[in-house]
């Protein structure tokens, strides 16, 4: 059988729809119909040749959101070669790390950025890159790489400590580019607005491939802030249909002083994921005529389940994860890898075009990842019901034994979150000479609040088992956060 080679629909909509916009960078104004996009983007791998960037060759970023990036990836993606977005907000040793783990041979950076290049690694700012690309001429056409080759590496966020690289195939791409399409209604009509950062895999595949896909247009925000992604949603000329943000951000949305959300008049609906996203400010949403689709996805597979989004599911399934999508199959299983009955908690684990075949470098994880007969083991752990939708429970290693009971902390903190007082809350398990292990609270108070011990576990015991009530309750100004808004229990656990 012939290989598959790598779809490329920015070509396509070139020939196709030439004048339809396809992308607009939102900070410099600057705007791509798609036969002017795929010209830079081919002009773009005319820079990289000159570079000597090749087949298997790694090409870092490390830069804020731009319509820059989109255009070196899809560049790199005609060469054959892997992009590597790094998160910038990392401390120097930390990308350090990455950058070595990866061993690129450019890196295309800002010009703010501290940076220290590998040895071989040519540093370029992302102005001069962009200058280069328009002074070039356009590369000669020629045969797209297979799509089951890597394309791109996402380092996973570091919720455990340890950021590892995922491995993105083109194949893999277009598996969620087709699913996150169906799920979340996706046309040749709809206006992606992308302030998640590229070095998520939101910010770089969820947002951008389904749009393109369909011949849509995305605009490139240089990053998240509330006041103005308030005022771009409400933007008649800008008419945004589909934004993507992880719960965290939807709260900063929401408690802003520009927010009106009876002014998004083009919005289908608000995706969230990347985060527990609790029932009450789901149909908070709802009432106020805001269709908040959660989902749930990872790195490793790109959109795995969606909520329809739709008033009268939502209105029923607020707290749920949504269906998979079609190319995903997904099953949840028990400790000896059996399938559970709905209704009972296992763990998620994954097959199809859309799960990645492994980790950059790393042959034990990517070997330990998967089951014997090729299934991705998520970790995660879930229930269905009897109409097919899933719901989140907990990460497997995050729950804890207490007095021979399972504790899964995303059930307190839902508890935690459902307290007038509290803004956030995370839970750890901590050992206990009784109890083997019992639960402590991290807890983020609204303004002008006192910490009341008492007053929360009574609060959650009238939620929750008494097992499952934190031993222990702790009052931070914030919880730490990865960049996609994840809480880094590592973190806390190294609380003293």
């Amino acid at each position: 059988m012939p290989a598959w080679t790598t779809p490329d629909p920015v070509a396509l909509h070139a020939q196709a729809v030439p004048e339809r916009l396809a992308c607009v960078d939102l900070a410099s104004g600057r705007r791509w119909t798609y036969a002017a996009f795929d010209d830079a983007i081919q002009r773009a791998v005319a820079v990289l040749e000159s570079h000597g960037i090749g087949q298997g060759q790694r090409i870092a970023a490390l830069a804020r959101n731009s319509a820059d990036l989109v255009i070196l990836q899809q560049a790199a993606m005609r060469l054959g070669a892997i992009f590597v977005p790094v998160n910038w907000r990392l401390a120097v040793p930390e990308r350090q790390a990455i950058l070595a783990d990866c061993d690129p041979s450019l890196l295309v950076h800002d010009a703010d950025v501290d940076i220290a290049a590998p040895s071989g690694c040519a540093p370029v700012a992302v102005a001069r890159f962009a200058a280069a690309v328009e002074a070039a001429a356009p590369a000669p056409r020629r045969p797209l790489p297979e799509a089951d080759r890597p394309s791109i590496i996402l380092y996973t966020s570091g919720t455990s400590g340890r950021p590892k690289g995922v491995i993105v195939t083109e194949a893999n791409a277009f598996a969620t580019a087709v699913n996150f399409s169906v799920v979340g209604r996706v046309g040749h009509d709809s206006i992606f607005l992308c302030d998640a950062p590229m070095f998520h895999v939101i910010g770089l595949i969820t947002n951008l491939r389904p749009v393109l896909l369909k011949g849509g247009t995305v605009l490139i925000s240089s990053g998240f802030d509330a006041g103005l992604t308030n005022r771009r949603l409400a933007d008649p000329d800008l008419g945004v249909t589909h934004y993507f943000c992880v719960p965290q951000m939807a709260k900063m949305l929401r408690e802003h002083a520009s927010f009106a959300p009876a002014r998004w008049t083009s919005l289908k609906a608000l995706f969230t994921g990347g985060a527990p996203n609790p029932a009450a400010d789901v149909l908070w949403w709802l009432q106020q005529g805001v269709l908040m689709a959660d989902g749930y996805g990872m790195t490793e597979a790109g959109t795995v389940l969606c909520v329809p989004p739709q008033a009268d599911r939502i209105a029923v399934k607020a707290g749920s994860a949504g269906l998979p999508a079609p190319s995903v199959s997904l099953r949840i299983v028990d400790d000896a890898g059996n399938d559970v009955a709905p209704g009972d908690t296992g763990e998620i684990w994954l097959a199809g075009p859309n799960v990645t075949p492994g980790y950059w470098n790393r042959p034990d994880e990517t070997a330990s990842a998967f089951s014997a007969d090729g299934w991705f083991r998520t970790g995660d752990m879930a229930r269905r019901d009897e109409d097919g939708f899933v719901t989140l429970v907990d990460r497997r290693k995050d729950m804890f034994i207490s007095g021979g009971e399972n504790v899964f902390p995303a059930e307190v903190e839902t508890a935690l979150l459902a307290h007038p007082d509290i803004t956030e809350a995370a839970v750890i398990g901590i050992a206990d000479a009784r109890w083997g292990e019992v639960g402590r609270a991290f807890v983020v108070l609204r303004p002008g609040r006192a910490l009341d011990f008492e007053a929360l576990a009574s609060h959650c015991a009238a939620h929750i088992a008494r097992y499952k009530v934190p031993k222990e309750f702790r009052a931070l100004a914030a919880l730490p956060r990865t960049a996609s808004g994840k809480v880094q229990k590592h973190v806390l656990r190294g609380l003293a």
